[in-house]
C-alpha cells in the first residue's frame, strides 16, 4: 500500500513505514493535481502538514483513500468530520512538537526583551559606523526572571511553555476553560524534578497582570486577543503568537505597539499566511518567524515515528 507524504516526512518516519510494509512517496504534488495523483497511484494514505488542504472535494474525488494524517497538532486544513463520515481514519501527532513550539516562544521572548530582532537588522547595516549609537539604543533591555508569564490555553504546548518559564524563574498564570487545574512536573538533566500546581484564572486577570502573554489555542471563529483585550493589558507587555493565525487581531496589535501598550510581539503565524501583511514584516518591534514552531529535527523525527506507528496499527501493515 502506498502512502503519500505530500508535505514531507522525516527519514525515521519513512523507515518505520517501509519496515511496516508500506511504500512511501515523498514527491510534492500541487494541490490542483493531488486528486488525480492519488487515484492514479492508488494511494491509501495522505500525510500533510499545514500547506496541503484536504477538503470535501478532494475526499470525494479519492474513493480509494483510507487515511489522512496531519504531522502536527491543528487540523484546520482538513475537513475532519466529513472525512470521518466517509469512513476515513484521521490522525495527528498532538504530543510530538510541544517542546519545539515552546522553545520557539522563548526564542521570541528572549530576543524581544533584548531587542535582538531589531539589532540583527541594524548591525549589518550600521554596526561599523554607528556602533555607539546602536549600543545606546539597545541598552534598556530587561530580564525574564521574576516576571509573570500569562499563558492563554493550557494544553500540551501551553504546559510545555510554562515548564520553560518556571525553569527560567518566571511566575506562571494560565487561563483555559477546559482545564480548571493542572499539575506540572519540571524535569532536570540529572533526574531531579520539581512539581507545581496551578488553577485556571479568568482571561481578564491575565491581561491585567501579565508582563508577557503567549497564546496556545486552536483556530477560532473570533479573535482571542483583539482591541478590547489590548485595552486591558499592562503598559509595555510582550506578546507571542505561535498558535494559529487569526487568534490575534493583527491590526489591533499594530495599534497597541504604536501607543506603547505592547512593547514587542513575536509572531510565528499570520492571518494572511502565507503572505503576511507588510506592516507586520517591516515593524521594528515585531520578531518574525515563518511558521516554524514544529520545525526542529527532533520534533520531525517524533512526528514521523508517531504517524508511522498509528498508520501501521490502523491499516494493518502495508503488505
Amino acid at each position: 500500500m502506498k502512502i503519500l507524504a505530500n508535505d514531507g516526512i522525516s527519514e525515521t518516519g519513512v523507515s518505520a513505514l517501509e519496515k511496516g510494509g508500506f511504500e512511501v512517496i515523498t514527491v510534492k504534488v500541487a494541490q490542483e493535481q493531488l486528486a488525480n495523483y492519488i487515484n492514479e497511484n492508488k494511494v491509501v494514505g495522505l500525510l500533510v502538514r499545514s500547506a496541503t488542504q484536504v477538503r470535501k472535494d478532494l475526499i470525494d474525488s479519492c474513493p480509494g483513500l483510507k487515511l489522512i494524517g496531519r504531522g502536527g497538532v491543528g487540523m484546520d486544513n482538513i475537513d475532519v468530520e466529513y472525512a470521518k463520515e466517509k469512513g476515513l481514519y484521521v490522525i495527528n501527532t498532538p504530543a510530538a512538537s510541544s517542546e519545539s513550539v515552546a522553545e520557539l516562544v522563548f526564542a521570541h521572548l528572549f530576543g524581544g526583551v533584548r531587542f535582538l530582532h531589531d539589532s540583527n537588522r541594524a548591525m549589518p547595516l550600521e554596526g561599523d559606523r554607528k556602533f555607539k549609537d546602536l549600543k545606546k539604543s539597545y541598552a534598556k533591555g530587561s530580564e525574564l526572571r521574576g516576571k509573570t508569564l500569562g499563558v492563554i490555553g493550557f494544553g500540551r504546548i501551553g504546559q510545555a511553555t510554562a515548564k520553560i518559564a518556571l525553569g527560567v524563574g518566571m511566575k506562571v498564570v494560565y487561563t483555559d476553560p477546559f482545564i480548571e487545574k493542572a499539575s506540572l512536573e519540571v524535569p532536570f538533566f540529572d533526574g531531579q524534578s520539581v512539581s507545581f500546581d496551578f488553577t485556571s484564572v479568568p482571561k481578564e486577570e491575565i491581561l491585567k497582570t501579565a508582563d508577557f502573554i503567549t497564546i496556545h489555542v486552536p483556530a477560532q471563529k473570533e479573535y482571542v486577543i483583539g482591541k478590547n483585550e489590548f485595552a486591558l493589558m499592562k503598559k509595555g507587555v510582550g506578546i507571542v503568537n505561535a498558535a494559529r493565525g487569526g487568534v490575534l487581531d493583527e491590526v489591533a496589535l499594530v495599534d497597541a505597539l504604536a501607543d506603547g501598550t505592547v512593547a514587542f510581539a513575536g509572531l510565528d503565524v499570520f492571518e494572511s499566511e502565507p503572505k503576511p501583511e507588510i506592516p507586520l514584516l517591516m515593524h521594528p518591534n515585531i520578531s518574525l518567524t515563518p511558521h516554524i514552531g514544529a520545525a526542529t529535527q527532533e520534533a520531525q523525527d517524533r512526528i514521523g515515528t508517531e504517524l508511522a506507528t498509528q498508520i501501521i496499527h490502523l491499516l494493518g501493515g502495508g503488505k
